[in-house]
């Protein structure tokens, strides 16, 4: 696997032959960080990184970053430019070096005035989307992308474990996020993956609540905790649905029902298994159930860098999962005005099965509260 800048900016070549295009072009991002081992700020200054399919790469950014790039090691040509006089020159001398025709670029991450600013240093330069195709380099993990993963899931556990016992009934969701919130720091993360989810009673059936400061948990409530913790530039991304106090014969039910469809998906799970396949796994089990009218999202997505990429589980996709995959397995029933429930796990795909990287208990969990 690649693990020295030469051998990062070679796979980006690669991926420019592959696309009979002259080069391909990073932004900051998550796939800039991975090709150059260090995180540069997306602000209003443009910074692009070209690599070219069988020249030297070369760089244009702004001055005021020229003492951090140097730490990166990188030894191509660098075009920099200040505010005062802005960067249209260094386009143009970019692309005057480079003498290409053709460009890939992240069309996901590369924003208009980037694209614009090429397009004006070279009106003939023909740009294309290659997003798929560049993302899908960092699809399989290497082994220190899997360390730093484990970290970021052993930090949010251990910050979730802390958290319940401190839910008393009365707190306000708002109240409880931060509790975690606060967990999750000092437990030794970098970062949050994502703003948490902290979501009891009827907002816990909205996939994407928000924590509400008005409303305060009671007895009986279902409260869904969705969230992760970030380390070394990785991302955590965990889901854990308990009950307070006591849980209903109806919440019961659906909970084991969620749980039967993600051990089923867990089952399948294999280097060379599809993503179809394992959402259509997933999702039949909800479907053969009662609850089939709460099911409101797919399976899950990829896992890395960033909280969503590839690659996407979700039936139609029949994208073989290589080893080194990681994903989330995350099903979940939503009863709009009542309740929901999800459970979430960060599996790693290897050759002969999976590897769960969340250990956090999934058996029904009623809080004493």
């Amino acid at each position: 696997m690649p693990d020295t800048l030469s051998d990062r900016l070679r796979a980006y070549a690669e991926v420019a032959g592959q696309l009979d295009v002259d080069a391909v072009a990073l932004v900051p991002g998550p796939n800039f960080t991975r090709a150059l081992g260090q995180s540069f700020m997306s602000h209003e200054r443009p910074f692009v990184l070209v690599i070219p399919a069988d020249k030297p790469p070369a760089a244009l950014l702004p001055n005021l970053e020229l003492g951090s790039w140097q730490a990166t090691g990188f030894d191509g040509a660098v075009f920099d430019w200040r505010d005062q006089t802005g960067y249209d020159a260094a386009f143009a001398e970019l692309l005057s070096h480079l003498e290409i025709t053709s460009l890939a670029v992240e069309g996901q991450v590369m924003r208009v005035f980037v694209h614009h600013a090429l397009k004006a240093a070279q009106p003939d330069l023909r740009i294309i989307d290659a997003e798929r195709e560049i993302s899908a380099l960092r699809m399989i993990k290497t082994p220190q992308d899997v360390t730093a993963l484990r970290k970021a899931v052993q930090i949010s556990e251990r910050a979730l474990t802390r958290t319940l016992k401190t839910i008393k009934l009365g707190q306000s969701e708002k109240e409880i996020e931060q509790t975690l919130v606060r967990m999750i720091f000092e437990e030794g993360a970098d970062g949050l993956a994502f703003t948490p989810i902290v979501a009891a009673g009827d907002n816990s059936a909205r996939p994407h609540a928000h924590a509400r400061h008005d409303y305060k948990v009671k007895a009986g409530d279902a409260l869904l905790f969705d969230f992760g913790a970030q380390a070394d530039g990785f991302c955590a991304d965990i889901t854990r649905t308990v009950f307070l106090d006591h849980v209903s014969d109806e919440g019961r039910d659906v909970y084991d029902t969620v749980l039967r469809a993600n051990l089923a998906g867990l089952a399948v799970t294999r280097a060379g298994v599809t993503a179809h396949d394992i959402d259509d796994t997933v999702t039949g089990v909800l479907e053969a159930s009662p609850y089939a009218d709460r099911i409101r999202t797919k399976t899950g997505h990829g896992l890395g860098r960033e909280v969503h990429e590839a690659p996407y589980i979700v039936r139609g996709n029949q994208m073989p999962l290589p080893a080194g995959t990681v994903y989330t397995n995350e099903p979940g029933l939503y009863e709009l005005g009542s309740f929901g429930v999800r459970i979430e796990d960060d599996v790693l795909v290897t050759e002969d099965g999976y590897e769960t990287l969340t250990q956090f208990p999934k058996e029904l969990m009623v809080i004493s509260c």
